[in-house]
């Protein structure tokens, strides 16, 4: 079976009116019928009473006498007509005719009233006639008629003409008002928008203008302006990051290059082997280079990687444990300080800051693990939420100038120390770590140490739930 698409207002705020308006119009349909029933109800009582009353108090009067002449109509009422059980007109109005009664309608019930609707070519029109039986009266036997002139309301749909015309104007001012209304709600997201358009990559430092109204949509142009900060930062780093990888990409490969040019241009002048072992030196240089940039390309892709609850007091006593160097590096670690990450990621950021605390050691290297805060009653540090592992590795060397303490977090910063004694390191190493700390929850900060008098990293990660209760201390 075909089926067609549904064809609606594109703009929302042609939607909203729409809407607006068809809501209104069932909601009037349904007011507009009541409200005619009601009217027809109450304006048909009102007049059966009245006329009704006007019967009564003549049936009463002509228990006691008969009238002289016509009888005196009632505010309101036409037409009165006393009448014989046979039809015969006995006394009337001067309005009613004499020859023959107002309706041919008798009471059904003793003491009961009738009601009829009597429409003729009389210039009057319809009437709405009421009559009552009133026995032993002057006149005998009797029936009293009086008649109202039906009202208009009542007689044709002009009740329903006047209620649907008013229902049209109710539905043009609600579609007014609700276009006005959602124009003016809608004329900050416009200009929102705009804004966004305007700015593309060549100039991603503009920002949007917030409305002062404080409500749903100047939030979005606080979290839009937030985004585009993001992003203008990120754009920043990428830039930067371009530079540094093609400028450290560079200084390997045009070694490796020159070795090569050199070695063709005079194969017998040199020794293949130096030649060979500078090459293999180059490549692994470039090697360690792209593996570090593929893990960073990783942390900023935010790439899925396997998590798991890890002990980082055994992870770090363990790592320590495998230092075969001439420094003398210990541990004192707090076991069964669970975290939740990847363990390799982990594994690395250990290996890292161990290295970058063994370049710049005199001697010795401290690596200490401890919970701190969230402590229940019982000194567990089940909640991830206030507990925290905290990883420090402390160094004995010369420690780090104040105003470089965030500068060795930079991709491809390096200090003059640094280069010094490792003039092949790649300068990622400190950054990889921060963003895998970041990745896990936490942070990586540099200090001074107050127990070896270096510098001293500390890693700060969320206690893992699930993780034990050990407090035992393993000192090496």
């Amino acid at each position: 079976m075909a089926t067609f698409p549904r064809k609606r207002p594109r703009s929302i705020r042609a939607r909203t009116t729409a809407g607006s308006v068809v809501a209104a119009a069932v909601i009037l349909a349904f007011a507009i019928a009541a409200t005619s029933l009601l009217t027809r109800a109450v304006i048909e009582r009102e007049q059966t009473f009245e006329a009704g009353e006007a019967a009564r108090e003549v049936a009463v009067d002509i228990q006691k006498q008969r009238f002289e002449g016509e009888i005196r109509a009632r505010a309101g009422v036409i037409r009165i007509q006393v009448v014989s059980p046979d039809g015969e007109v006995l006394a009337s109005s001067r309005a009613a005719p004499t020859t023959e009664a107002l309706t041919g309608s008798v009471p059904r019930r003793a003491n009961g009233p009738v009601g009829d609707v009597v429409c003729d070519a009389d210039p009057v029109g319809c009437l709405t006639v009421v009559g009552y039986e009133s026995a032993d009266s002057a006149y005998g036997d009797v029936l009293v008629y009086a008649a109202v002139p039906r009202s208009e309301l009542l007689a044709g749909p002009l009740l329903e003409f006047a209620l649907i015309g008013l229902g049209v104007a109710v539905l043009a001012s609600v579609g007014g008002i609700a276009w006005w209304q959602v124009g003016r709600t809608l004329r900050p997201v416009e200009e929102v928008r705009s804004g966004l358009e305007r700015i593309t990559a060549s100039n991603p430092d503009k920002r949007l203008q917030v409305p002062g109204t404080g409500d749903e949509i100047a939030a979005l142009a606080r979290t839009a302006n937030e985004t585009l900060r993001r992003l203008d930062t990120a754009l920043d780093r990428q830039r930067g990051f371009a530079s540094d990888a093609s400028h450290e990409l560079r200084n390997p490969i045009t070694g490796l290059r020159t070795r090569l040019e050199v070695e063709l241009a005079d194969p017998e002048g040199g020794d293949p082997v130096d030649t060979l072992r500078g090459a293999l030196d180059d490549t692994l240089r470039l090697e360690r280079i792209v593996a570090d940039l593929l893990a960073l390309a990783r942390l900023d892709a935010d790439a899925a990687a396997a998590a798991e609850p890890v002990d980082l007091g055994d992870l770090a006593a363990a790592e320590a444990g495998r230092r075969d160097g001439s420094l003398r590096v210990d541990s004192s670690v707090e076991r069964g300080t669970y975290v939740y990450g990847n363990r390799s990621q982990l594994t690395r950021l250990l290996v890292n800051l161990l290295a970058n605390a063994e370049r710049h050691a005199a001697g010795r290297v401290l690596v200490g693990v401890a919970r701190e805060g969230g402590e229940d009653g019982d000194g567990g540090h089940d909640d991830p939420r206030e507990g925290q592992a905290v990883l420090r590795v402390h160094d004995d060397g010369n420690g780090i100038p104040g105003h470089d303490r965030e500068r060795i977090f930079d991709r491809f910063a390096r200090l003059e120390e640094s280069r010094r004694r490792d003039p092949g390191g790649t300068g990622l190493g400190l950054a990889i770590s921060r963003e895998t700390a970041r990745a896990m929850g936490g942070t990586l900060e540099a200090g001074d140490s107050d127990v070896l008098g270096g510098a001293v990293l500390t890693l700060r990660l969320p206690l893992y739930r699930g993780g034990g209760r050990g407090g035992d201390r393993d000192r090496r």
